[in-house]
This record gives structure tokens, sequence and C-alpha cells, in this order.
């Protein structure tokens, strides 16, 4: 039976590891039709995270296998319950990546009033933490958990940065408003995304520890 039930946990982290993928993905295909301003990919973009939703619930019903038939131990349920919660956050993240997209469409057509510079620095930085943190359940490794939950704060200074950037082009010229406002809202589904990511990698910290040490009090939902 244990064995039965430790095949099915690699299973479980074989699909975690392709979910994470997949939001990388998404990402990008955000980013690159965003900087691109590709309305065809950013189209794909969108459609994409039909496949996301799908990938959730297939994760989710294996969890919930596990969970009934194989009546897990306190550190095997902390696990389960941790993949449970995380690809919540992972759907969403395919959420705002597909959010993201919709914006690429609105603005399509006209000259960006900035060179986009520090979204996609944003972007680089969300792929990161979502893919050490997707690493970090695997490996069963709290450092680099940890280390995720830290490096939000690079992502939360790249949009003060971008959100100040953008403000001052306001100021300067009102003409600028509608697009700014569609870029601050880009780089804010970015902040997300990070805190998202923050919010998976403090599930990973909860099922190798069996404590919220790193649990912050709010995060978004």
């Amino acid at each position: 039976m244990r064995v039965k039930f430790e095949e099915q946990l690699t299973v479980l982290n074989d699909m975690l590891i392709e979910m994470g993928q997949m939001i990388e993905t998404a990402i990008n295909m955000a980013t690159k039709a965003l900087v691109n301003q590709d309305t065809e990919l950013a189209k794909k973009a969108i459609s994409f995270d039909l496949e996301i939703d799908q990938k959730e619930q297939d994760i989710e019903s294996l969890c919930l296998k596990l969970l009934m038939q194989q009546q897990p131990v306190a550190r095997d349920l902390r696990l389960i319950s941790a993949a449970l919660k995380m690809i919540t956050d992972m759907e969403r993240i395919g959420d705002q990546a597909a959010d993201i997209s919709e914006l690429t469409i609105l603005i399509a057509g006209t000259p960006f009033i900035k060179k986009l510079e520090h979204i996609p620095q944003m972007a680089g930085a969300t792929v990161k933490m979502v893919t050490e943190s997707i690493e970090a359940f695997v490996k069963k490794d709290v450092d680099l958990a940890k280390a995720v939950i830290d490096y939000d704060d690079v992502v939360d200074e790249l949009f003060m940065t971008v959100r100040r950037d953008l403000i001052e082009l306001i100021h300067a010229n009102s003409a600028n408003g509608d697009q700014a406002i569609d870029l601050i809202m880009i780089a804010k589904y970015f902040e997300r995304i990070g805190d998202h990511a923050t919010n998976i990698a403090e599930w990973v910290a909860f099922s190798i520890l069996g404590n919220k040490e790193y649990m912050a009090p709010t995060r978004y939902q």
C-alpha cells in the first residue's frame, strides 16, 4: 500500500512540475505579446489559461484520491494539503497572465509612451520565483522556499519604480494618461503574480516544517 502511495506522490510531483512549466509559459507568452504588441500571441496566451485550469482540476482530483484512498500520515497530509493550496495560486497566476494579455490587446496599435524596461524585468523575476518554488517543493528544500519569499521584495521594488515613472509621465502630459494607467495595471498584475509565487513558497515551507513560520497574514487570493 505504501509503495503505491509513494508512486502516486511521484505522479503528483510530476504534475506540479508540469503545471509550473505551464504557468512559466503563460507568463513568458504574455510578456512577449506585450513587448512586441503581438495581439495574436496575446490571444493564444488567453486561450492557454483554459489548459492551466484543466491541469489544476487534474491535480486536485489526484490529491482528493490520495486523501480518500490512502489515509496519509500527518507529514503526507501536509504535503497533499500544500499541493492543493499551491495549485490554487498557480491557477490564479494563469488568470493574471491572461489579464495582462487582454490589456495588451487593448493598447495594441499605439506606440508605447515609454520604453518597457522594468515590466519585463518583473516578468523575469516572477518566472524565477515560480520555478524555484516548485523546485523547493519537489526537493523539500525549505531554504530555497525562504529565498523565493525574500525575492518578492525585488518584484515589489520594480513595481514601485514602474508606478513612479508612469505617474511622472501623466504629470508631464495628460495625453499619456490612458496608456499609463493600463501599463500600471499590467505591472500590478505582475506584482500579484509575485505574491502568488510567494504563497506557493510559503506552502512549501509549511509542508516541510509543519508550522506556519513563513506564512504571511494575508495575500492575494
